[in-house]
């Protein structure tokens, strides 16, 4: 992060402190911020040299806010927030359900006068306030006991991931689990600085159609639409409202000129298992929620509430499962055109589960080559104990023949310890893997492990061997693990705490599951 995006994220973030006091979370905050951003740079985009057109109604804009003091600016801001939320385009994605969290109206005025109007934000760079926002949500990520972290993928791990599967200027890339926006913008800084040759078309192309993200929670949608708008990413407002007046003028009506604008964002709030769509991408990268189960809160007439599982029933599935990320691995496959990549992380259950799971895999590795496998270390996500891994595959043609030869894989967890704190993980930790991977031209792979050399960490297995397998487990590890062999190899106390927790929790899940699953049959 530079200089200058670090003092706006101090600058930003030291007033986040004294909010806390009135009992605002991290998360609150950064909606508010959020909020009050968009307005800023709204207001500044209709000033010399610019002179655009507001796409905010006057009224509703960043002088009227400004102007106020006292109970009326809180009023105001409410009146603002709820307006703007019920617009269409960019303005309903970053203001629908947005509420004012912030009661003090002195500390409002001080958000708004002292923080916030006295920074020319457009004038900054997008990397610059790109940066600025990116870490202010990776500090919102750090509040585990706001769930945040849930959202947030290391972004070493996303680079190194971003730069395996390599996407080429023209392609679209697709996040169907989108969080904050972590893959789509190391995708967009991937061909930025690796296809500095891009022509006016390819960057426009770019800007406009080739990033593509879903998030399930709208809270966090707005988070990601601002992070992508910070970075240039998508059209701008002032666009937005010109193309809608020019739907109007060609004589659309307002819902249709409405739903238009809709398609042109580069993010929506949508669960994306509930359908395919119509759409294929070149590449997907993605980080599923690490819930293993998909349910819904009933409400009863009684009032009592109840959790209800949610198995998704589609003809491109090719089995039917309550599992969240056994259902995602298949909607991966679907939303690839013929010849795509996609890398995806996925936790332990999806490569060993039976049942759904086996069927799933057996599919999978016959419709698609499913050609390499990372075995992430635990310690290096937010959500602690986590147990994960990195799936990449390519779609391919259909075929009666399996298209998956070989499965390389490559141990990054056994014998390696991070911690968020102490040992956090670095894009240099990697280099190997990104190094082996041999983008472009996978046959010139060579494995480090032998016979002779049984500590090597990659690997491969040949189709015949995996498909023998109990249950066409990918569950494949062989290095001996020292902790086990030496006391003083063991990790933290706290880790071994977490990496227990996790697994207990797991277990109980799955139990809970199959006892739904026996009641549900009863």
């Amino acid at each position: 992060m530079s200089a200058d995006a670090s003092r706006i994220v101090n600058k930003l973030w030291s007033y986040c402190n004294v909010l806390r006091d009135d009992g605002l979370s991290y998360a609150d905050y950064l909606e508010q911020l959020t909020y009050l951003l968009f307005l800023k740079m709204a207001d500044e985009q209709t000033r010399p040299p610019w002179k655009r057109p507001s796409p905010v109604p006057e009224g509703y804009d960043w002088p009227s806010l400004n102007a106020k003091d006292g109970p009326d600016l809180e009023k105001h801001y409410r009146s603002i927030l709820e307006h703007l939320g019920k617009q269409h385009g960019l303005l309903g994605l970053v203001f629908r359900k947005s509420q004012n969290k912030i009661q003090d109206p002195a500390k409002l005025k001080r958000l708004v006068s002292d923080l916030i109007d006295k920074e020319q934000w457009v004038t900054v760079g997008a990397d610059i306030k790109g940066d600025a926002y990116e870490g202010l949500l990776e500090r919102n990520a750090q509040d585990t006991k706001s769930g945040a972290g849930q959202y947030f993928t290391p972004r070493p791990l996303i680079d190194a991931i971003v730069a395996c599967v390599a996407p080429e200027p023209g392609e679209t890339v697709i996040d169907p689990a989108c969080g904050t926006g972590g893959f789509l913008l190391a995708a967009h800084h991937w061909l930025t600085t690796q296809h500095k040759e891009m022509n006016r078309e390819q960057r426009e192309h770019l800007r406009l159609d080739a990033l593509r993200g879903v998030e399930l929670v709208q809270s966090v949608t707005r988070l990601c639409a601002m992070n992508l708008l910070l970075h240039n990413v998508g059209p701008t407002p002032q666009e937005l409202a010109k193309l809608r007046a020019e739907l109007i003028a060609a004589k659309k009506k307002p819902d249709q000129a409405d739903a238009e604008i809709d398609r042109r964002l580069p993010v929506r709030t949508d669960d994306a298992l509930r359908e395919l769509g119509s759409a294929r991408y070149n590449v997907v990268l993605t980080n599923p929620p690490f819930g293993r189960k998909s349910s819904i809160l009933v409400v009863a007439d009684t009032g009592e509430t109840e959790r209800e599982q949610i198995s998704y029933e589609r003809e491109d599935f090719s089995a039917s499962t309550t599992n969240k990320q056994l259902n995602f691995v298949q909607h991966v496959k679907s939303l690839l055109e013929i010849h795509g990549r996609a890398a995806v992380v996925v936790p332990d259950n999806v490569l060993f589960e039976g049942g759904a799971g086996e069927t799933i895999r057996r599919k999978l590795l016959h419709e698609c080559d499913v050609h390499t496998l990372l075995r992430l270390p635990t310690g290096i996500f937010y959500a602690q104990g986590v147990k994960a891994n990195v799936l990449f595959f390519d779609r391919k043609p259909a075929s009666a023949k399996p298209w998956t030869r070989k499965l390389w894989v490559y141990d990054f967890r056994t014998n390696q310890h991070f911690t968020l704190k102490t040992n956090p993980l670095k894009r240099a930790d990697l280099d190997d893997f990104v190094a082996r991977y041999k983008t472009g031209d996978l046959a010139k792979r060579k494995a480090t492990w032998s016979e002779s050399q049984p500590e090597g960490r990659w690997r491969a297995y040949s189709y015949d061997e995996l498909v023998e397998r109990d249950k066409c487990s990918l569950d494949l590890f062989w290095l001996k693990d020292e902790s086990l062999l030496d006391a003083d190899s063991l990790p933290d106390p706290d880790v071994i705490a977490q990496e227990i927790a996790e697994d207990l929790r797991g277990a109980l899940e799955q139990i809970t599951g199959i006892l739904g699953d026996l009641e549900a049959s009863a």
